[in-house]
């Protein structure tokens, strides 16, 4: 039985619109991007043999993201059919939320290789990103094959469907993700993410902390985390879990997000009255 500091709060499916999700979902990115290494020493990042950080996009600093986008950009221009650099500049695009120019680019990578399923997964998240859901969906599934599937693009599916909200349909396609990829943490935080969207917080909660275990977790797992524990009222965890791994000016940053993240949803000082009161 759920307790009452964790039911008394309850979103309606309704409550969580498109346009939170949306939010929520911008809420790691905009956290991972937020990251300064000013004052730190760190190694430089590596490069690849296009003269961009190798590093990939959801690890880079906003100093790297922005190396990286000048990179990708002059290579991009200079050869806009060349796949591997059209999925590196199109990322850095969405991680930067230039979603319009990450699509723009996607759909002149895909004209250039019209059958590739890289491509096609990649332009199908770039339509998702700019709100194309029903295109979106359509370029993912057509790109998939049934003699060999791709779980990256059973989880594409997936998070596009939760975004039209049919979250069980979803999560039918994130078991068959894990079903090729077992204990892979991106689709593990989607699985999620779209118990979040349906108020299960506490499935949801189950399985961001598998995700987060998991080799190759990044801090979007983490910060999505945090807000499904904030949501539930147990602030101070919340906030270790944003602030871990963190410097102290970046941990301030994420934990100042996420109180931004629970005020847009009307729920940080209900929740922190609420817990006092506990």
């Amino acid at each position: 039985m759920r307790s009452r500091k964790s039911s008394s709060f309850s979103m309606s499916k309704k409550g969580l619109t498109i346009a939170s999700l949306a939010a929520l979902l911008a809420m790691s990115a905009c956290a991972n991007v937020s990251r300064e290494t000013t004052g730190s020493i760190s190694k430089p990042s590596q490069t690849s043999t296009y003269g961009a950080p190798s590093k990939p996009v959801s690890q880079m600093s906003s100093s790297d993201l922005r190396g990286a986008l000048a990179a990708y950009g002059q290579r991009y221009e200079a050869n806009p059919k060349d796949k591997t650099v059209g999925l590196s500049y199109a990322a850095a695009l969405q991680m930067a939320g230039r979603n319009e120019q990450s699509l723009a680019v996607m759909r002149q990578v895909a004209i250039a290789h019209p059958k590739d399923r890289d491509v096609l997964s990649a332009y199908g998240k770039a339509l998702a990103a700019a709100g194309d859901l029903t295109k979106a969906l359509e370029t993912v599934r057509r790109a998939q094959t049934p003699d060999y599937p791709d779980w990256r693009l059973f989880s594409a599916e997936g998070a596009i469907l939760d975004q039209l909200g049919r979250q069980d349909d979803a999560r039918v396609l994130y078991r068959k993700a894990l079903d090729l990829q077992p204990n892979e943490p991106a689709v593990l935080s989607n699985l999620g993410m779209s118990y979040l969207l349906a108020n299960d917080l506490p499935s949801a909660e189950r399985y961001l902390k598998q995700a987060i275990g998991q080799p190759g977790a990044d801090s979007r797992v983490r910060q999505n985390l945090a807000l499904v524990v904030g949501l539930q009222g147990r602030f101070e965890e919340a906030e270790k879990i944003a602030s871990a791994e963190l410097s102290p000016s970046e941990a301030q940053a994420n934990v100042t997000f996420l109180r931004q993240m629970l005020s847009q949803q009307n729920t940080w000082s209900k929740l922190e009255k609420e817990g006092k009161a506990g």
